[in-house]
């Protein structure tokens, strides 16, 4: 618990209590949190300190803004774009459902249009809406491909490994490690200090070990497009799985994973290396219908987004709020290990773990406010709420 330093201190702007708390030490029943301007200055348990504006918040649980790492649009709009506005909107469409902080995830496309895009959404991060650019593809193996067209996949190379990195704020890169030039790619990109993650791979152990030696440190929706795990060959799902260096991402909208699959995976990677992810594609917050996702169309029915023809799934409709709650009440995670899969370990992943990921004294004022039935009800990003426009 911590605490304003002395009674002679400026009251807080604002205190919300009486209701849930997730605390980095777990969930205090009658909790508060103390927010001046943008940061969180003290949280504690019991009475709530004096407060220029008080908040009730009983009945509900106040967690840690969602930081989602894997994200490809919302609110009919995409990332894949080159129009900063249009990638504001996806950002709002997210941030509605408690999503405080989020990488814009590009589908694979050749690299000159890739660089584009990039240079394009360095304005959304430089303006605090976006945290980065994660770059799913083009080194992706054709074989678990999923909803990125064949046509523009591509083998690494040097130069366009580093054209990629050079064109802007660059967090995440997804390669499939097999490829030729593949696991020089992870090497190039750890290196560079981006976080190198394997995915969309149908590589055996071999190859994914030397990958995860030479600095990949994420797997990319596990158990989606890549090797499945087999008695004799652990595939991707077993070997990432199983290594204490990386972290999986689990799409938890209860479609892309069943529930018990994500209890298996959650209860082997523990709350260290286990991250809540949307891989959100434009459709989400928007009605069915026909989209795009980079340059394939989706059909979107029932709120599943598919390839028409090969039925592939092609990223969701999930919410960083509805991930939560999925995890809890159709998985079995506890509240604290749900936290710090949507918040925590996707934060420290990112190294914003100074600024975001907990309700910690210091750090930015980004929560969430989740009725009885882990609904989101109200959403703070920097201090200020959001509105539900």
């Amino acid at each position: 618990m911590s605490t304003p330093d002395d009674h002679t201190s400026e009251p807080p702007d604002l205190v919300l209590a009486g209701g849930g708390v997730v605390l980095p030490g777990g969930v205090a029943e009658a909790g508060w949190v103390a927010i001046t301007g943008e940061r969180i200055t003290a949280t504690g348990t019991g009475p709530a300190p004096a407060a220029r504006e008080h908040v009730d918040v009983g009945g509900c649980l106040v967690v840690p803004g969602f930081v989602d790492m894997h994200c490809h649009g919302g609110g009919g709009a995409s990332f894949s774009t080159t129009d900063p506005a249009e990638a504001a909107r996806a950002v709002a469409a997210h941030r509605r459902h408690g999503t405080t902080t989020m990488l814009a995830s590009l589908v694979s496309e050749p690299v000159p249009t890739l660089t584009n895009q990039v240079a394009a959404l360095a304005e959304l991060v430089d303006g605090d809406l976006l945290a980065g650019v994660h770059l799913e593809g083009p080194f992706l193996a054709e074989a678990r491909c999923g909803a990125h067209d064949p046509a523009v996949l591509s083998e690494p190379d040097d130069h366009a490994v580093s054209a990629l990195l050079a064109a802007g704020p660059v967090r995440m890169v997804t390669i499939a490690p097999e490829l030729t030039g593949g696991v020089e790619a992870v090497r190039q990109v750890a290196e560079q200090g981006v976080i190198a993650a394997i995915g969309h791979t149908d590589a055996r152990s071999p190859q994914l070990r030397a990958a995860v030696d030479a600095g990949a440190t994420v797997a990319t929706h596990l158990f989606n497009a890549m090797r499945p795990l087999h008695h004799r060959e652990p595939g991707a799902v077993g070997t990432l799985l199983d290594d204490d260096r990386v972290t999986v991402e689990l799409i938890c909208d209860l479609i892309h994973v069943h529930p018990d699959v994500v209890r298996l995976a959650t209860r082997h990677a523990g709350p260290a290396r286990t991250a809540l992810i949307t891989d959100a594609m434009s459709a989400t917050g928007a009605p069915d219908g026909d989209y795009t996702l980079g340059a394939l169309d989706v059909e979107v029915r029932d709120g599943i987004a598919r390839v028409p023809g090969s039925g592939a799934l092609a990223g969701s409709t999930l919410t960083m709020d509805a991930a939560f709650r999925n995890a809890v009440t159709a998985v079995g995670m506890s509240v604290t290990d749900a936290v710090h899969a949507t918040a925590t370990r996707p934060a420290r992943l990112l190294g914003l773990d100074h600024e975001v990921g907990s309700l910690t004294a210091g750090l930015r004022a980004d929560l969430v406010v989740l009725d009885k039935d882990l609904r989101t009800q109200h959403v703070m990003h920097s201090g200020q709420w959001v509105t539900a426009e």
